[in-house]
Order: structure tokens, then C-alpha cells, then sequence
């Protein structure tokens, strides 16, 4: 098991040698994006639990300050992939 996690460290460490930065950051950006998208579905998954209602008491109004909060915060996040950070001014 050693042997085969330092044998893949290598194979990598040769692979990302013989990229260009733009490849390193494209594999960088899928790797960390699909984890985290991983981590946020299953937390969603979670999340869904607790609509069981012979376990657990809420009102409409707790569930949609819930689920507004999440729309507002999926909104901006998606916001920071289409919007420059520059906001400097330019004439």
C-alpha cells in the first residue's frame, strides 16, 4: 500500500512537470471543484433528512429561510465565476 501511494506521488510529480501552468491550474481547478460539489451535494443529502416529519417538527416558514439562504448563497457564488475581480476603474 506504501509502495503503490509513493509510486502514484512520482507518476504525478512527472506528469505536472511536463505541464503547462494553464494545465496544472485546469487539473487543479477539477480536482478541488469536484470534491467540493461532492461535499456540498452530500451535505444537501443531509440536509434532506431532516424533513422527516416523525422525527423532526418545522414550520413553512423555517424551511423557506433555509432554502433562501441556500438560493442566495448558490447565486453568489456563481456570481464570483462570471464577474471580474477587477473592479478597478478605467476610463
Amino acid at each position: 500500500m506504501y509502495i503503490a501511494l509513493i509510486l502514484v506521488r512520482v507518476v504525478n510529480y512527472y506528469i505536472l512537470k511536463n505541464m503547462k501552468n494553464n494545465d496544472i491550474g485546469r487539473e487543479r481547478f477539477k480536482r478541488l471543484a469536484t470534491q467540493r460539489t461532492n461535499a456540498v451535494l452530500q451535505k444537501l443529502k443531509v440536509l434532506g433528512n431532516c424533513s422527516n416529519r416523525s422525527a423532526y417538527d418545522y414550520t413553512e416558514d423555517e424551511i423557506n429561510k433555509i432554502f433562501s439562504e441556500i438560493d442566495r448563497r448558490v447565486k453568489e457564488t456563481r456570481a464570483k465565476f462570471h464577474f471580474s475581480k477587477n473592479k478597478e476603474f478605467k476610463l
